[in-house]
């Protein structure tokens, strides 16, 4: 019998954490400086685990192995996405990602490309998205200059904003900002800048300046522009589509039946509480669950006052 995969993940501690995870998701959080859950994850550092039916206890990497008739036998040989809810107590480093030809050949994974759904933002919170750099040779010199309030591009954000972040862009999360990330599956970070701040230990953390001036791109970062679609009980936006993956934000009024469009999908509730049926059985749905529909949910249904986000590979 075909059924929905509902998982438990794994938490980070931060130098940027705190505990809103716990305050807004009821999730149990392991200090007061907890900055990320890998909610829907198969990457080594934070593997999830399915917490019901037949496949309970199994973990994600392992299942994706296992079972490839459940991910529609795909082609990439690791689980491709990764979902995290982070929330910036502090604001973190300025940072870059490496696209995959350069992540594969310098780091051994995949690159990374991501999003931001902004879930909800303290008033006057900021992020960092993109940079004022005309060329590689004015990007370098500002950075060893550390010239960074000509060089960075700060953007007030709101709950619902959304921004998309592809490898190669400038960008960091401020503080006061509790976000939902769709990423390719990969843990490589370059740091630029980290506000000269000290770990526990009284240690400045690590930057990584030669490789983002490497991958770092010229010119303003391009924010998708969603796109719409009104049903009976249900609005759906496509947020954002790409190579690496589609991103949807669903608000669901009442009961609304869908039908699979992509191998399987993964989907995480923002707010809310409702109804998931799939083959005549019925799944509860309330806020902070994460689940995959993997390819054997061909048709569902959900019901209910809930608030989701949605993604799926594109490759």
């Amino acid at each position: 019998m075909s059924e929905p995969l509902f998982l438990q993940s794994v938490m980070h501690e931060k130098i940027w954490g705190g505990t809103k995870l716990r305050d807004e998701f009821g999730y149990a959080i392991p200090s007061e400086s907890t900055g990320e859950y890998w909610a829907i994850s198969a990457h080594p550092h934070g593997v999830s685990t399915i917490k019901n039916g037949r496949f309970e206890g199994m973990k994600l990497d392992g299942l994706y192995q296992e079972e490839p008739a459940l991910f529609g036998h795909p082609t990439e040989k690791v689980f491709p996405l990764l979902t995290k809810i982070l929330d910036a107590n502090d604001w973190l480093s300025v940072q870059v990602h490496p696209d995959d030809t350069y992540a594969m050949e310098h780091e051994g994974e995949l690159g990374k490309t991501e999003c931001w759904y902004v879930i909800s933002a303290e008033e006057g919170s900021e992020i960092i998205y993109g940079h004022n750099a005309k060329s590689k040779e004015e990007l370098e010199q500002m950075i060893h200059s550390e010239d960074w309030e000509h060089l960075l591009t700060r953007i007030p954000v709101k709950a619902g904003d959304f921004f998309y972040v592809p490898s190669g862009t400038m960008h960091a999360i401020g503080k006061g900002i509790l976000i939902l990330e769709t990423q390719q599956s990969s843990d490589t970070t370059y740091r630029v800048y980290d506000f000269d701040r000290k770990d526990a230990n009284g240690y400045k953390r690590d930057l990584h300046l030669k490789q983002s001036i490497d991958v770092l791109t010229i010119g303003e970062p391009e924010n998708s522009v969603p796109v719409g679609l009104g049903l009976k009980n249900m609005t759906s936006t496509l947020l954002v589509s790409n190579h690496f993956f589609a991103v949807y934000h669903w608000k669901f009024s009442g009961p609304e039946s869908m039908t699979q469009t992509a191998p399987y999908l993964l989907l995480s509730v923002l707010a809310g509480k409702g109804h998931l049926k799939v083959d005549n059985r019925m799944y509860y749905l309330k806020k902070g669950d994460h689940l995959i529909l993997p390819n054997d949910v061909k048709n569902w249904e959900i019901d209910g006052q809930l608030e989701v986000i949605a993604s799926h590979p594109n490759t």
